[in-house]
């Protein structure tokens, strides 16, 4: 069984492997993540064990992007578990505010039933701060809202694919484009909450 991750060690494997440059010292995010693209997401707080299978999925290719398959390819098992770990020990993100999405907020606490739509909260938390008993539902209160929208869109188009059991996949297929910029607006303004892993945002 691989030992739980060391953040005062990821602080410095952070660092050394460059992961700060994109997703910035406080885990913010900065630069591309934070510009017209959202290229880059937001990490800090965020659930370690999501952040390692992250990077096993880039390394093995199950989730697709160049600059990081290379990053993941660089590193061992040890050091993405220590830099996944220094990243889950900040501070929650902090989202963009954004105007009020009142569709959002539904389509996040209700879904579609209609449509087979369910509610994202009931695998990331009411407020989007990720649930201890579903390590691998990423956090999503507070992520940067360009790079929810784009991620969103991937899995709806099907360039994205490793959610467990595909069940990213078929919830989002469904969404029109307005629904999924509402969405990803709502969760970017859901940025100060005290959650369910005993995190406080301020």
């Amino acid at each position: 069984m691989p030992r739980p991750g060391d953040a005062a060690l990821g602080q410095h494997k952070a660092d050394a492997e460059r992961c700060i440059e994109c997703h910035g010292a406080d885990g913010q995010g900065h630069g591309h993540s934070n510009g017209p693209e959202g290229k880059f997401a937001r990490l800090a707080g965020q659930q370690a064990a999501y952040i390692v299978k992250q990077i096993q999925d880039f390394r093995s290719g199950a989730r697709k992007h160049d600059q990081m398959a290379i990053m993941a390819r660089s590193i061992t098992d040890e050091d993405a578990a220590d830099i996944a770990a220094y990243f889950a020990s900040l501070p929650s993100m902090r989202g963009d505010a954004r105007d009020v999405s009142e569709l959002g907020r539904r389509l996040y606490e209700q879904g579609d039933s209609v449509r087979g739509v369910p509610a994202c909260a009931a695998c990331h938390g009411p407020r989007g701060e990720g649930l201890r008993a579903q390590p691998l539902s990423p956090v999503l209160g507070g992520q940067e809202w360009r790079y929810l929208d784009q991620q969103l869109r991937n899995w709806r188009s099907g360039d994205r694919r490793n959610s467990p059991g595909g069940v990213m996949s078929d919830a989002i297929r469904p969404l029109t484009d307005t629904e999924i910029e509402a969405l990803a607006s709502h969760l970017s303004g859901l940025s100060a909450h005290s959650d369910q892993r005993g995190n406080t945002t301020p």
